[in-house]
């Protein structure tokens, strides 16, 4: 199992870091997004 997962790790090392870095960043841009967008609305609401 754990050579398995040594193995994995080496030949996906670049990827996976990328990938995470990438979703967290998105994630805190959508949630930065949504709260700045929740707490300023709009106030030429006509």
């Amino acid at each position: 199992m754990t050579a398995h997962c040594t193995a994995l790790m080496g030949s996906m090392g670049w990827i996976m870091p990328i990938a995470m870095l990438t979703l967290l960043g998105l994630g805190i841009a959508a949630l930065a997004k949504y709260l700045f967008t929740s707490r300023h609305p709009p106030e030429a609401r006509s």
